[in-house]
């Protein structure tokens, strides 16, 4: 069993005017209190507290009540999982009750507040018509215990109540303000259909043709409220003056209730085709759908039928169709004698209080006044005026006495008249003192209404407040939200595109370098295009030579040799690289065809370290060639004596091999003076397409070979050629 600790705050009262103003408290006061987690300080929602004499509340999301409570009564609190508290009032002061080991569960906490939420409103329903004061506050405090905020569905429930309270008081004008306030919370089919039929009942067609017009669309309304809607639609027309229209509603409305079996319906509609056609003058038709609803009426219950039969009664009534009026009203005073009830149980309300015996009878004197029969007319006042007198429905007594006396005066019989008469001012005294007494009564019902409806304005006010306050706060996270997610679009979109121009530069720089690629290789097939044209233009002016000494011999082979040399340098024509093995044979056949030429000019070797993997590096084709060409024709050839080719081949290191051509020739200063001057003008190709070669395959495989030409003497004679040679 839970503790539950309960705190009084005193107000201390220090002086003798304050227990004064104490002993003039009123008998009742309002009570103000709170319920709270002791441990925590969390408020409770959704306690009942509840006094001995009846009143009831609820705590709201704050946990706080106020109760109407005397000195003296006996406050009970209770809820699920908390031990009951009673408490004896002693004075006006405030309440905390504070619960120990109490665990808040949300879920269980809102199926709670559901259910007594359910149980308020059907509060208010019982009491609806015994005490409308008591309706209301149900109600009020149906609407407490949601909260600051409220479910929406739950607070529109509450205000349509409210409503339908009104309405059966008649308070049209707040009837009509609750259910439009409980539209606005939330739209329903029922609530529009209320609202409707109370815009009906103040004249109000318009709007409620308005109101009820979108619903004509839906659908997924049941057959019972499809049928209120067209007969709603109907009553609007037809207060228009737009019968035909209406008639045709009410027929519509009378099709879906006759395939449904909807019975009540049944009965109103033919009832309102009836009266609509009455209203055209149309009195076949409208006999025609009477009949139906008395028919309809009679196998539906007896107090249908007797209403029913008041109506038809009424029709022919104003038709002047009086015989058949007094007919149907007989049946009907024989219908309530058979009921054994003078008014049935009929609120009046509901039936402006017409279905009682006094005022049928009175009804069928008028009838037979109407034609004249006074003889037969005063046996019904008699009855009528007695009956309304042991009901103490001094209305229709007062009514039938005048209607009495006015009978005697139109026989003659004027002292009967003049009796009948005072009696009647009699009642009008006497009715005067009751209407004024109840004009105080609905004067103090009506500000007990206005309070309740005061009190309900205030809670709708805070709760509002708060929900304002709570869609303020959440507008807020949501702008918040909001400018996070932009910063974050704009963060993205600056990634993304910093993305975009690194890969447009990466694609770019990769098209850079594919084109210079490209463009490399392009002038490199170009040089070795001029390379070949200017090695064998050369070659063939030692063929020339050997022609112009007639060497016949020595030209064929030369031929042949050449020939060779040719084959192997066409075939590697078109490469970038070949193997150093295929270039180092290419140049010792080249050597052995010029040395062929110049014999007593030159000897040669070419050395090959062992160490060297001559298979493992590559060379540019004919880059050799020009430097031993060179050598050749501008070094050795000069020399007074024989000279001497030397080519090596050498291990630089792990990765690079030395290649190095020497010649004791005349040396490169000396060779450029004693050139001609037409050798001058022509300028050396050779030289210049290597330097060329070099370059762009330095460019493209990183420095892979390095040349370095050098006087091999100091007094400028000899020349030494190093190539520097590099593995992939």
């Amino acid at each position: 069993m839970k503790k539950i600790v309960v705190f009084i705050l005193l107000i201390i009262v220090a002086s003798g005017t304050a227990f004064c103003q104490a002993q003039q408290t009123p008998k009742t006061f309002i009570l103000n209190g709170k319920v709270e987690v002791k441990e925590t300080g969390k408020p409770i929602p959704g306690v009942s507290v509840s006094t001995n004499l009846g009143d009831y509340v609820l705590t709201n999301g704050l946990g706080e009540f106020k109760i109407k409570v005397r000195i003296g009564d006996e406050l009970v609190v209770e809820a699920v999982d908390m031990e009951t508290v009673r408490y004896r009032i002693k004075g006006n002061d405030d309440v905390l009750i504070q619960v120990e080991d109490y665990t808040l569960s949300r879920s269980a906490n809102t199926k709670s507040v559901t259910q007594r939420h359910e149980t308020l409103l059907d509060s208010a329903e019982r009491y609806k018509d015994k005490d409308i004061e008591k309706s209301i506050d149900f109600v009020a405090q149906s609407i407490s215990i949601l909260g600051k905020r409220g479910q929406k569905k739950e607070l529109a429930r509450s205000l349509s109540k409210l409503g339908e309270i009104y309405q059966y008081h008649k308070q049209i004008d707040l009837a009509i303000d609750n259910y439009e306030d409980a539209l606005e919370a939330n739209k329903t089919i029922k609530t529009s259909l209320l609202l409707a039929k109370v815009y009906n009942m103040s004249s109000r067609f318009n709007e409620s043709i308005i109101l009820l017009d979108p619903l004509m669309a839906l659908k997924t309304m049941v057959p019972y409220q499809r049928v209120t809607l067209y007969e709603l639609m109907g009553d609007a027309k037809k207060g228009n003056g737009e019968v035909l229209q209406a008639i045709e509603f009410y027929k519509e409305g009378l099709l879906i209730a006759e395939k449904n079996q909807i019975t009540p319906k049944l009965i109103d509609l033919n009832s309102k085709i009836a009266e609509a056609y009455s209203r055209e003058n149309k009195i076949i038709e409208a006999e025609a759908y009477f009949d139906n609803s008395l028919q309809l009426a009679e196998a539906s219950a007896p107090l249908r039928a007797l209403q029913e039969n008041e109506k038809v009664a009424d029709f022919y009534n104003e038709k002047s169709r009086f015989n058949e009026e007094i007919n149907m009203r007989k049946r009907s005073l024989q219908d309530i004698k058979k009921l054994n009830t003078p008014k049935l149980g009929i609120s009046k309300l509901d039936q402006a209080d017409t279905i009682t015996s006094q005022r049928i009878n009175y009804k069928i004197a008028n009838a037979y006044i109407a034609q004249d029969r006074y003889n037969e007319a005063i046996p019904f006042l008699k009855k009528s005026i007695i009956e309304a007198d042991t009901e103490d429905d001094l209305v229709v007594q007062k009514d039938a006495t005048r209607k009495l006396s006015e009978v005697y005066k139109e026989k003659g019989d004027y002292t009967k008249a003049l009796d009948t008469y005072q009696s009647y001012v009699a009642l009008v005294d006497t009715l005067y003192i009751r209407k004024e007494q109840e004009i105080s009564r609905a004067n103090r019902i009506n500000r007990d209404i206005a309070n309740a409806q005061s009190r309900l304005v205030g809670l709708e006010n805070e709760r509002e407040l708060s929900q304002s306050k709570y869609d303020l706060a959440l507008t807020e996270q949501q702008l918040v939200e909001e400018s996070y997610k932009r910063q974050q679009w704009v963060i993205y979109s600056l990634i993304f595109g910093l993305l975009l121009t690194v890969l447009a530069a990466f694609f770019f720089y990769r098209s850079n370098q594919q084109q210079k690629l490209t463009n490399n290789l392009l002038a490199l097939k170009s040089l070795r295009s001029q390379m070949n044209p200017h090695f064998i233009f050369n070659a063939l002016n030692s063929v020339n030579n050997f022609i112009s000494k007639s060497d016949e011999r020595s030209a064929n082979r030369y031929l042949s040799e050449f020939s060779t040399l040719m084959r192997s340098v066409l075939e590697n024509s078109e490469e970038d690289f070949i193997p150093l093995a295929k270039e180092l044979e290419q140049l010792e056949l080249y050597i052995k065809l010029e040395h062929s030429r110049f014999k007593d000019k030159f000897d040669y070797e070419i050395v090959v370290d062992d160490e060297v993997p001559v298979n493992n590096y590559q060379i540019p084709p004919m880059l050799l060639q020009p430097y031993i060409e060179n050598a050749i024709w501008h070094g050795l050839r000069y020399r007074e004596t024989k000279g001497l080719l030397y080519v090596s081949v050498k291990v630089e290191s792990n990765n690079s091999v030395a290649i190095c051509i020497t010649d004791n020739g005349i040396g490169r200063k000396k060779s450029a003076s004693i050139k001609t001057q037409n050798q001058k003008k022509q300028k050396s190709k050779g030289m210049g397409i290597i330097q060329k070669r070099v370059a762009i395959l330095n460019d493209m495989y990183s420095d892979k070979v390095s040349i370095n030409i050098s006087d091999l003497e100091t007094d400028g004679s000899g020349t030494k050629v190093l190539f520097i040679l590099k593995k992939e």
